[in-house]
């Protein structure tokens, strides 16, 4: 589990209205808050929705570089130092000012939304602690851990996806029907003939259509966290997204997409599939349904770029990092932790007992019957 950035930029400042300091995006708020006096100033919203972006328009945006460009030169509008970062939204290095890129200037596609930070950096920390004293055959001492070695809040790049889709499907129906069966079995010593009723099933050839309309197919728009690791991140609130402002970077790094929309929209499709074949199977009908092929028509598709926030955090534990990961909008906390082989070999003997008891109550219950 990474945690990487990509490209940040122009010298924007975000003064503090009270004493000049630079202000940071304050989580679970609407507003700009100063890490100095702790005076507020809120952000004006945008005067416009969130726009979901025909497809088609990709096909006239230049084509970016498949590696993200390199490390870019900043200079602080704070202390006026040089940092030099490969992302979207970063801190000074010397002085932690806020330094947010202007997005429209550095992307191909330019944000359209962001899920705003909600889970603050106290909150996330309870939610470390509670996560660990949580772990089932952990060491007892995992349960102490309760504070975090690194701590960085970032906002990681995701496409969503809306489509009309259009199916066309074939198959088999299975339906069941059921079949007299005679059988002897010998009972106390004497042939008893006996009957049952046996399941078949009788195939018919199936094929039909089938619609469904897909609404924001999250898909991760960087490689650098692994894909399961945030797939366990889910779900996220998307109706809550608001339309990208800068602000709401501020203080945070924002990681730049490297996966294109275009390759997206395939991931895309992949999530789809199986949802449209259980619409498939569902369609055919019957008891039992196979599905042999399926052919989509996509239309109405459009896209956009939405950043979701997450605290990446690391905890130490016998010596050694374990890295954690917190949904900063919900809370959910995924992650590596140490195992306690005594819990496990323990656990493992008291299964095999009880096994063990179960069989012998079995034996005696058969012995006594007979």
């Amino acid at each position: 589990m990474t945690e990487e950035g990509l490209a940040p930029a122009p010298d924007r400042a975000f003064e503090c209205e009270a004493c000049g300091a630079r202000s940071e995006y304050a989580p679970g708020t609407y507003a700009l808050r100063c890490p100095y006096c702790r005076h507020e100033q809120g952000i004006v919203p945008a005067p416009r929705q969130v726009t979901e972006h025909p497809i088609q328009e990709l096909a006239v945006l230049p084509l970016r570089a498949a590696v993200p460009p390199g490390m870019k030169v900043f200079r602080c509008p704070g202390c006026q130092a040089v940092t030099e970062s490969d992302a979207l939204s970063d801190k000074c290095q010397f002085c932690a000012t806020p330094l947010v890129s202007d997005a429209v200037s550095s992307e191909r596609v330019v944000p359209e939304a962001v899920l705003p930070f909600a889970v603050t950096r106290d909150q996330a920390r309870e939610a470390l602690g509670a996560w660990t004293k949580s772990r089932w055959f952990a060491p007892s001492s995992l349960k102490k851990v309760t504070e975090a070695e690194t701590f960085r809040g970032s906002y990681l790049p995701h496409w969503t996806y809306d489509a009309e889709t259009t199916s066309d499907y074939t198959g088999e129906r299975g339906e069941h029907y059921y079949e007299t069966r005679t059988y002897t079995e010998t009972v106390d010593g004497q042939t008893v003939t006996r009957t049952e009723q046996v399941q078949k099933t009788a195939w018919y050839p199936a094929s039909g259509t089938v619609s469904r309309f897909f609404d924001d197919v999250l898909v991760p728009g960087t490689t650098r966290t692994p894909e399961e690791q945030l797939e366990k991140l889910t779900p996220w609130p998307l109706p809550e997204a608001v339309p990208y402002q800068e602000e709401y970077l501020a203080g945070f790094r924002t990681v730049r997409y490297d996966l294109e929309p275009e390759a997206g929209l395939e991931s895309a499709k992949q999530r789809m599939a199986p949802v449209i074949r259980t619409d498939c199977a569902r369609d055919i009908g019957g008891d039992e349904q196979r599905v042999h092929t399926v052919s989509t028509q996509y239309s109405d598709v459009t896209y956009k770029l939405l950043l979701l926030p997450v605290w990446f955090m690391s905890y130490l534990h016998g010596g050694k990092p374990w890295p954690v990961m917190v949904n900063a909008r919900t809370g959910e906390v995924i992650g590596e932790r140490p195992y306690s082989a005594l819990k496990i070999a323990v656990a493992s003997l008291v299964a095999v007992l009880l096994v063990a008891a179960v069989v012998a109550a079995v034996m005696v219950g058969k012995s006594h019957h007979g």
